[in-house]
């Protein structure tokens, strides 16, 4: 469910969908953080890469709480930064957890195990 709301954010910013007044320039910071939340939600949706693309997020939501949201208050529940931290820590348990039993990552590796034994 996490990827998936965080799939969202990108289809707000960088397809328009669901409408908002989010319409970054490209190759700006928000407009590189949607096409990183775009594709690494829908590759974590489908658990390809999990641990790699969970890396990166993991990254950019620290990158994106220092950056947009503590200059604003030190309390994350008044500098709205507490979505941030949470898919921050969120991303950092799936790079150390990998994907689940039911990934495309998971059946490549039985694929590849079979295939070789």
């Amino acid at each position: 469910m996490s990827a998936l709301i965080f799939f969202v954010h990108g289809t707000q910013k960088i397809l328009g969908f669901p409408a908002s007044d989010m319409n970054p320039a490209a190759f700006s910071l928000p407009w590189i953080a949607g096409i990183l939340e775009l594709a690494g939600g829908a590759l974590l949706i489908v658990g390809l890469f999990s641990r790699p693309v969970a890396f990166v997020l993991s990254g950019l939501m620290a990158c994106a709480y220092w950056i947009a949201h503590a200059p604003q208050s030190a309390y994350p529940t008044l500098n709205g930064g507490d979505a941030a931290i949470l898919y921050c820590f969120v991303f950092l348990y799936i790079f150390f957890a990998g994907p689940g039993p039911w990934s495309v990552g998971a059946l490549r590796s039985r694929t590849t195990s079979v295939a070789y034994a």
